[in-house]
């Protein structure tokens, strides 16, 4: 008796704090122009293209994969859709420029001298000041 007491109290107890959290806000909707864009300027400025017909050319090719992500693809069509992506770029860019792109950590945050702040100092390793200041 006193174990289903026990397990109805917390039960409670957890329904309260589920139901107590905030609602997730909505992240804005971006359009497909918006995402092109932001994919272009960010390689862009990692390829170092100085290039306005090139810039334009990248856009245009951002853009109409961009379009084709809004209308909900599946895993394979969206596997599809990075390949013709890579394809594409492989004609666009030169050689070296290409090579930069493929060998490029994706996705990962720049963080000058390949520091991450995120992470804590291990165990017994010596702390220099600036990280004391963190702490």
């Amino acid at each position: 008796m006193t174990k289903r007491i026990f397990f109805l109290f917390s039960a409670a107890i957890l329904a309260g704090f589920i139901g107590a959290q905030e609602p997730a806000e909505e992240r804005p909707h971006r359009t497909p122009e918006d995402e092109a864009l932001k994919q272009t300027v960010r390689l862009v400025r990692e390829l170092d293209i100085n290039d306005s017909v090139r810039f334009d050319t990248i856009y245009r090719m951002h853009l109409k994969y961009a379009r084709f992500r809004q209308k909900g693809l599946t895993r394979a069509e969206n596997m599809e859709r990075m390949q013709a992506i890579h394809n594409e770029l492989k004609h666009l860019l030169t050689k070296d420029e290409f090579e930069r792109f493929m060998n490029h950590p994706a996705e990962q945050p720049r963080r000058p001298n390949g520091t991450n702040a995120i992470m804590p100092a291990k165990q017994g390793a010596p702390i220099d000041s600036q990280s004391k200041d963190r702490q």
